[in-house]
C-alpha cells in the first residue's frame, strides 16, 4: 500500500519545481535557515544552562534526602527532554531544507497531495498534509 503513495510523490516532485519560482524558493529557504539558526542558538543556550545547573547541583548536594535527590533528578530529566525537543525541531527544519533542495517541499510524503499554504505558514517543516497528519495522530 505504501508503493502507490511513493510513486505518486515521486511523480509530483518535478511539478513542485515548475510551480515555485526561484524567488519563492529562496524566500522559503531563508525563512527555514533563519528558524534553524534560532533553534540552534536556543539549543546551545539550553545546554549551557543544563551544564551550569548540573555544576550547581553537584556542589550543593550535601545533606540531600531522598526527596531532594528525586526532585533534582526530575528537573534534570525535564531539562534534557526540553533540549531533545529543540534538537528534534532542528532536525525537522533541516529535513524541510533537504526536501526544498530535492523539490519535494510542500507535498505530502504519504499521499503526494499538496500541503496547504496555510499549514506550511503555520508549520514550515510539515511533511504531511492535514488529512494524513490527522490519520497519523489517531493511531
Amino acid at each position: 500500500m505504501a508503493k502507490p503513495a511513493d510513486t505518486r510523490t515521486a511523480s509530483r516532485k518535478p511539478v513542485v519545481k515548475a510551480t515555485r519560482s526561484a524567488a519563492e524558493t529562496e524566500k522559503i529557504r531563508a525563512a527555514l535557515a533563519a528558524r534553524r539558526d534560532e533553534l540552534r542558538a536556543e539549543y546551545d543556550q539550553t545546554l549551557s544552562e543544563i551544564t551550569e545547573l548540573q555544576r550547581d547541583r553537584l556542589t550543593d548536594s550535601a545533606g540531600d534526602d531522598q526527596a531532594d535527590t528525586g526532585t533534582k533528578t526530575l528537573e534534570r530529566e525535564q531539562e534534557i527532554s526540553l533540549a531533545n525537543s529543540i534538537l528534534e525541531r532542528i532536525t525537522q527544519v533541516e529535513r524541510a531544507l533537504e526536501r526544498l533542495d530535492e523539490g519535494g517541499y510542500g507535498w505530502c510524503e504519504r499521499c503526494g497531495n499538496p500541503i496547504p499554504v496555510e499549514r506550511l505558514a503555520a508549520f514550515p517543516s510539515a511533511t504531511l498534509c492535514v488529512t494524513c497528519k490527522q490519520l497519523e495522530e489517531r493511531r
